[in-house]
């Protein structure tokens, strides 16, 4: 009987650590680009991208942030490119969405829910900053919502419903996986459909070993074996969520993204390097690692072709 595929998706950038956190996150273009094919190299099947602003490092939803990398990386790898809708706090749904609606890549993230975000206990670890915003950025997130109502999952999903652009749907928390159940119903998320479960982030779902097993046995009630399964955990939580899913029979994201860190105090010097230690622990299990290929066909994406960059 052949070994199971896991799929890795490596977050290479995000909105959420500030270029002071790590000297080791991606800003440029040319530093996402190259940041995105060390982890397809090292093992990831699909790379979920933000992009920044060049500058100084704050989060950049422009078109013409993310051209100049979207583009290198697809003429130098086949992974799958995952563009985000999240985008970060600040910006409007409308800001969020331009870059997925009008590139029309393969996967895009969707977030099932308005929350809180808390980033501020950030500021116990890291007090100096390089930038003026970024201190401003993490304290405005102990008043500030990340907004995800109905009508804006709505507008997201029926912008792309002709694009062919599949989801990796973030659920924060258990009523997130209720909210995909009514998009499902309605016939605007299609099946099969790829769940990212996020655990550890303030102001969603913990990362207690009963949490992720109730993460799981929600979806399985809810959708059965329509759906494939990932998660990330957030910080120090991200190897070992990302363990349980693997025996759990999931798949994992890692990335400095979700967290700058390879062990306890040590920041992680690449993506490739996370992607690499969980490669290193799927494989250790006697499983194997979806190449990019195989994750097209367990996802059921329309392909590398049919993008718009």
């Amino acid at each position: 009987m052949p070994a199971r595929k896991v799929i890795i998706t490596c977050a290479v950038t995000g909105s959420i650590h500030t270029p002071s956190m790590s000297p080791h996150l991606p800003i440029t273009a040319q530093e996402i680009a190259d940041a995105a094919i060390g982890a397809a190299e090292a093992g990831a099947a699909i790379v979920h991208l933000h992009a920044r602003n060049p500058a100084d490092g704050s989060p950049d939803q422009s078109l013409e942030a993310f051209s100049p990398f979207l583009k290198v990386i697809k003429q130098k790898s086949d992974v799958v490119i995952n563009i985000t809708t999240g985008g970060s706090q600040t910006m409007t749904v409308d800001e969020r969405l331009k870059p997925v609606a009008t590139f029309k890549p393969e996967v895009a993230s969707l977030n099932m829910g308005t929350m809180n975000f808390g980033l501020f206990p950030m500021l116990n670890r890291f007090t100096e900053f390089k930038h003026d915003w970024e201190r401003p950025y993490l304290e405005g997130s102990r008043e500030r919502i990340f907004k995800n109502t109905f009508a804006d999952i709505e507008k997201i999903l029926t912008t792309c419903a002709d694009n062919g652009t599949r989801f990796e749907i973030e659920c924060y928390d258990i009523g997130h996986l209720y909210t995909l159940s009514h998009f499902v119903d309605r016939g605007l998320v299609k099946v099969p459909f790829f769940i990212q479960s996020v655990f550890g982030l303030l102001g969603g779902i913990g990362a207690h070993p009963e949490d992720v097993m109730m993460m799981k046995r929600t979806a399985d009630r809810l959708f059965g074996d329509a759906y494939s399964w990932s998660v990330l955990g957030a910080g120090r939580n991200q190897m070992s969520i990302a363990a349980m899913s693997i025996a759990m029979g999931g798949n994992v994201r890692v990335g400095l993204e979700d967290s700058l860190w390879i062990g306890p105090g040590k920041l992680a010097e690449s993506n490739a390097q996370q992607v690499t230690k969980i490669r290193s622990l799927i494989e250790g299990l006697g499983l194997e690692v979806a190449t990019p290929d195989e994750a097209r066909s367990i996802l059921k994406l329309k392909g590398g072709d049919r993008v718009e960059f």
